[in-house]
């Protein structure tokens, strides 16, 4: 433990709190093969905003893309994402590239941990082969392999990974034990052992899994009490007094997570042989709702009015994070031009370049301002929106015109017949 020297692989929204926390307690190279990315960190800046320019020019961590700089390291964790092919199968290339690299360096005692959301198995049975063909070395025997599941919430400040439990688990007691120093000198200790990787595994996988059924719920639930002229957000408000009601919310469910992890699990099932009746319902419900969204707005605008000019507030696949993977604002930005409408997008917190790059979306560049749109759909809840008053929603939308609030932020406002407010 004395020698222990930590690399980090991967410093995206997992890889970069971790690196810096475990910078604190230990030497620890931070590694990726983005150019870009490393020579914004070492130019102390973040791209993702997650983390201060001051605490990037404090930090030890040794940022690179020299993958010679992981000779002498004895820990190496891997922390790049595990999205999904086009067909929706997972796909391991970069966890499986990774590997290779670390291989490359692989010494006997090392240990290996992987933070990568995979199905059960991935561990011992994918990742350890490439690590053993590369390096000559037998896994068990010459090095140990670790599972450490990824619990990173972006744009979370209270739930930061030096505040939650986190769980480990090695190939053998001894290699627990010492991932759960490593781990615990992040976080105060507060550590879980798992039974073993596997089972470490599949706890990550099936934590996605889970949410992404409830929203489905309550996505459903939401088009039932929509046909019957209720708000969900009035019925919720209703059943939340309820002391064991879940507390989720209706909503566009993208990103790289919610979205992605139950095409694992029912990969890892159907594998086995198993039909997986409930683990893709939610996605069914959730990978629609951008449509109906779209839909429901079309079928509330005046008749006999023709193309509507219409504003989408948020892009982002979540609020308050810049992150654009897998947005679902997309699922209705497209139903809406194909539909004839004109649709302009504003969101403060998105890239404009990687916006036009990845979906070919010009944003605006500022908020507008005139009154000139028929319609604005709040479709992220960003606190920027949050903070906007009726003043300013009367600055964007033509008098008479509609407010489409997705989220329910605005109910309580009094729009005193200038608009047309409705909610889902």
């Amino acid at each position: 433990m004395n020698n222990t020297k930590i690399a980090v692989i991967g410093l995206g929204y997992v890889g970069m709190p971790l690196a810096l926390a475990l910078s604190d307690h230990f030497p620890v190279v931070g590694f990726d093969v983005s150019e870009a990315r490393i020579r914004e960190l070492l130019a102390s800046h973040d791209r993702n905003l997650e983390i201060t320019s001051e605490r990037l020019q404090k930090t030890s961590c040794h940022f690179t893309g020299d993958e010679q700089n992981l000779a002498d390291c004895t820990v190496f964790i891997v922390t790049v994402p595990t999205p999904i092919t086009p067909d929706n199968q997972p796909d391991l290339e970069l966890v499986q590239k990774a590997s290779a690299t670390v291989s490359r360096y692989l010494k006997h005692g090392d240990v290996v941990v992987y933070e990568s959301t995979v199905y059960p198995g991935v561990t011992e049975d994918i990742c350890g082969p490439v690590l053993a063909q590369g390096s000559g070395l037998t896994a068990g025997h010459d090095f140990w392999l670790g599972y450490s599941p990824e619990r990173i919430n972006p744009g979370d400040t209270e739930h930061t990974v030096n505040k939650i439990t986190k769980v480990v688990a090695g190939q053998t007691p001894e290699v627990s034990a010492f991932l759960a120093h490593i781990y615990g000198k992040t976080n105060g200790g507060n550590i879980f052992v798992a039974r073993d990787i596997k089972t470490a595994e599949a706890s990550k996988v099936i934590e996605n899994a889970q949410r992404d059924i409830n929203v489905a719920f309550i996505n459903e639930v939401t088009q039932v009490m929509n046909k019957l002229g209720l708000s969900i957000y009035d019925v919720l408000d209703a059943a939340a007094t309820k002391w064991n009601f879940l507390p989720f919310r209706p909503g566009l469910v993208g990103g790289h997570c919610i979205g992605v992890d139950p095409y694992y699990l029912s990969h890892c099932a159907q594998a086995l042989g198993h039909d997986p009746q409930v683990i893709l319902a939610g996605r069914r419900t959730n990978d629609t709702m951008g449509g109906y969204l779209a839909d429901y707005l079309m079928s509330r605008l005046p008749k006999g009015k023709g193309p509507q000019k219409i504003l989408l507030l948020g892009f982002t696949f979540k609020e308050n994070i810049n992150d654009i993977r897998n947005t679902k604002v997309m699922d209705m930005y497209n139903p809406l031009r194909i539909a004839g409408h004109t649709v302009e997008v504003y969101d403060p917190h998105a890239s404009r370049d990687e916006v036009r790059d990845h979906y070919g979306v010009e944003l605006l560049s500022q908020r507008p301002q005139g009154a000139d749109y028929d319609v604005a759909v709040l479709a992220v809840a960003h606190q920027a929106f949050r903070a906007i008053d009726t003043k300013v929603l009367n600055d964007i939308v033509k008098q008479g015109g509609l407010i489409y609030d997705l989220r329910g932020i605005w109910r309580e406002y009094d729009f005193a017949g200038t608009h047309e407010y409705i909610t889902i």
